[in-house]
């Protein structure tokens, strides 16, 4: 499985009675897909697992996962029938260290049945690892990427990215740096953002790709103000207001604890999105 592009990790939306409203979530897919993404992410962040119950979850799983065999693209999700790769979170709360991280995704990679792509998001999990134990982690059997999302252009996504581990892909996980990250040699993003203007978002990934860099500089100067807009208040919630003001989805709903994004937001979020 190569890793290459823009992958979408997918919202829930809701209905009005507060159901999963699993036909939104199909057409949404498909919109995505059809506008170039990769591949798609269940049930990550965006996609508000928490607050899903078991059963919602196999049926977001089951959606998307036959949403991407009609379109032979990758799905990125939790182990399970139609899943390409597993995005596998490093610990988060217990702080176990850079040894105990790299016995973890070990120990997950051998019993795993499918590949791993490990999800550093420390302002979450509060563990910080640094260039030389993620390049450890990258040197492991199955494991073919990260998502890196740090909140920051730093140092150590610099020193991977010069020297890269063959066979595994960095991928951008803080929409903003997107750009930076791809001059920067990033196979692509996994990226909230591009369930709005998809198109350019594969646009500008390519753009890097080809060293288009005319075009690629303004790609990424026009939509960086869109990915700030959308996370200006927690996720998903502005997506999902712009999603319903688009007509995508049938309500802008998200769930506790998670609060609707405020009518600001919107506004500011929509003035981006065109």
């Amino acid at each position: 499985m190569e890793l290459t592009g823009v992958f979408v990790p997918m919202i829930t939306p809701f209905d009005e009675s507060g159901a999963v409203a699993f036909p939104a979530l199909e057409r949404l897919a498909h919109e995505v897909l059809d506008a170039g993404a990769t591949g798609l992410v269940a049930l990550g962040t965006t996609g508000e697992p928490s607050a899903l119950t078991a059963g919602e979850r196999d049926g977001v799983v089951a959606v998307l996962a036959r949403v991407c065999a009609a379109h032979a693209a990758p799905l990125i999700g939790p182990p399970g029938e139609g899943v390409t790769a597993a995005l596998s979170l490093v610990p988060p709360f217990v702080r176990p260290g850079p040894d105990g991280v790299l016995a973890h995704f070990t120990a997950l990679a051998a019993s795993s049945p499918v590949p791993l792509v490990v999800y550093h998001v420390p302002h979450r999990t509060g563990q910080p690892l640094d260039a030389g134990t993620l390049r450890r982690i990258a040197g492991l059997d199955r494991v073919i990427g990260i998502k890196y999302a740090t909140g920051a252009l730093d140092a150590d996504a610099i020193a991977l990215l010069a020297d890269p581990p063959p066979g595994f892909a960095f991928l951008s996980g803080d929409d903003l740096f997107l750009s930076p990250l791809l001059a920067l040699g990033a196979a692509g993003g996994i990226l909230a953002s591009a369930h709005l203007a998809t198109d350019r978002f594969v646009a500008l990934t390519r753009a890097w790709h080809s060293g288009d860099l005319g075009a690629a500089r303004k790609l990424g100067h026009a939509l960086a103000p869109l990915s700030a807009a959308l996370f200006a208040e927690p996720n998903p919630a502005v997506i999902k207001a712009v999603l319903h003001a688009q007509g995508r989805i049938p309500t802008p709903s998200v769930r506790l604890p998670l609060l609707p994004a405020s009518a600001a937001a919107l506004d500011a979020a929509l003035r981006h999105a065109t």
